[in-house]
């Protein structure tokens, strides 16, 4: 089931921290090189993580945050946000890593395409590593094309040559 959340109450921090278990655990290293609590570094990161959903990402009512669900469990999310009518820019989509190779990714992808397919005719934008294969696969399986091989963050106009600028257009007709 597509979740489609814009308000923090409807934000379960754990379910949430699930998904990007992973990256978290690989942010440690990024952001708290030198911490030898390891446990305590994690945490930290989950909570300015939750912070940033809440007092950041949240606060403007175009974002959404949304989670696939299934059985109860929040097994895959992104974040979407509006950039002005018909823009809208992904960031974070991420899969548990007990649920990868599923094909969930590529599910929420498609369900969010169909509901904004709903809301009339729109361009979707990512940021995808060059490196991350299965990313670039789920996006491709999905409709998306690399329109650049340099990836445009919408958000804050930076470039990143490590990445794709992936899109996806849909004019209003047909499937």
């Amino acid at each position: 089931m597509l979740l489609e959340i814009n308000d923090q109450a409807r934000i379960d921090g754990r379910k949430l921290m699930d998904i990007y278990a992973e990256g978290n655990e690989e942010n440690i290293d990024h952001f708290y090189p030198d911490a030898e609590d390891r446990p305590a570094a994690l945490a930290k990161i989950e909570t300015d993580f939750l912070a940033f959903i809440r007092d950041e990402f949240l606060p403007n009512e175009a974002n959404r945050y949304m989670v696939l669900e299934r059985d109860g469990t929040w097994v895959s999310a992104l974040r979407l946000y509006r950039i002005e009518k018909g823009v809208y820019y992904i960031e974070a989509l991420e899969t548990r890593p007990d649920c990868r190779r599923q094909g969930l990714g590529s599910r929420l992808l498609l369900e969010v395409l169909e509901r904004l397919r709903a809301e009339g005719p729109f361009r979707i934008q990512d940021c995808v590593s060059k490196k991350n294969t299965a990313s670039l696969r789920t996006h491709e399986k999905c409709g998306f094309t690399a329109v650049d091989t340099v990836g445009h963050d919408l958000l804050d106009g930076s470039e990143d040559e490590r990445c794709f600028t992936m899109a996806y257009e849909w004019n209003g007709k047909g499937a």
